[in-house]
């Protein structure tokens, strides 16, 4: 994934698949399409993260600040 769209969701009280599944929601109305992979900060699933979250591929990265999600399409690569 190249281009994404950044997400802050502070809520805590809320599950994981449900604060991606708010994200992916704007997501998809803003760009016409659900993304499938999402990056979020290993503090912000506190060391656990769920291989899928709605369909969602979760990711951990140090790049992405605690409670931001950065969802996009990943694309298939050639073989």
């Amino acid at each position: 994934m190249n281009i994404g769209m950044l997400w802050f969701d502070g809520d805590r009280k809320v599950e994981l698949g449900q604060r991606i599944e708010r994200a992916a929601g704007y997501y998809r109305s803003k760009y016409g399409q659900r993304p499938n992979v999402c990056f979020v900060h290993p503090a912000t699933v506190n060391g656990d993260a769920p291989k899928l979250a709605t369909g969602i591929e979760v990711r951990t990265s140090l790049a992405v600040l605690p409670d931001h999600f950065w969802l996009g399409v990943e694309e298939a690569q050639d073989a």
